[in-house]
């Protein structure tokens, strides 16, 4: 984003280089508010994913909500899967009901809620499925727990989709340029069961007779996908599965 537009972000706990970095804040939820940062930088969107306490990050987005409303300005609100995890018999479209039975998933749709009562061009809501891609958080956890030999956890009846950082990326530059409203999925266009992807992206790292550690918590297959039906991104914009595997498996996909 920084080459095209004039970016600022934020960091919790201590960071030598991100202290030194200054377009990068240090802001923590749980014991500031975010009012005095909006007010420094006067921001035209704001993009939140933050970590930690439900209760910190629900009172921070309830000031943002205040600021858009006040400067009318826009927030693009990373939302998850999770908001769907009580209908897991079927993948969920954008404007499906909510309801989840984690705590997670609760605290997304309080958020969703509250965008929801507020005017539709001041916020975009994007849900993500789990996010992979070459050199990501998740992917280097699975080769962490190979090299260590310790068992990798899968969800074998879990049927989901998934995406990657580099074209989750590609996706908010363009609702960003085209000024998209409303709620957007940006999962993969096919399903897989969480197992047969992981061991297909260990297989492509050339990691061979992985552990596993099965996890079911039902008999039968259970849907945590997200599919887009009202907003179809363009065709260079969607991802399949393949392509998920192979831009987590090789350095450029």
């Amino acid at each position: 984003m920084s080459p095209y537009y004039d970016v600022y972000g934020t960091f919790a706990r201590d960071h030598a280089d991100l202290e030194k970095n200054k377009r990068m804040f240090q802001w923590d939820a749980e014991t500031e508010s975010v009012s005095l940062l909006l007010q420094e930088l006067a921001p035209d969107l704001i993009i939140t994913c933050i970590r930690g306490d439900f209760i910190a990050q629900t009172h921070a987005h309830f000031e943002i909500i205040t600021y858009l409303i006040k400067f009318q300005k826009k927030l693009i609100f990373l939302s998850s899967a999770n908001v769907f995890d009580v209908f897991s018999n079927y993948p969920s479209y954008e404007y499906d009901k909510t309801l989840s039975e984690s705590v997670y998933g609760r605290f997304k749709i309080k958020i969703e809620n509250a965008l929801f009562r507020i005017p539709n061009h001041l916020y975009n809501i994007v849900r993500l499925p789990m996010i992979y891609g070459h050199n990501s958080p998740r992917v280097k956890e699975l080769k962490l727990l190979y090299d260590l030999k310790e068992p990798i956890e899968v969800f074998p009846n879990v049927v989901m989709n998934a995406t990657t950082h580099d074209k989750f990326s590609q996706q908010v530059h363009y609702l960003i340029n085209r000024d998209l409203e409303g709620v957007y999925h940006l999962g993969s266009q096919d399903l897989i069961h969480h197992k047969e992807l992981v061991h297909d992206i260990l297989k492509g790292l050339g990691l061979e007779n992985p552990i596993f550690k099965n996890v079911y918590n039902s008999n039968q297959d259970r849907y945590i996908a997200i599919i887009p039906k009202t907003h179809i991104l363009p065709k260079n914009l969607q991802i399949t599965i393949e392509e998920v595997v192979e831009n987590s498996t090789k350095l450029k996909s």
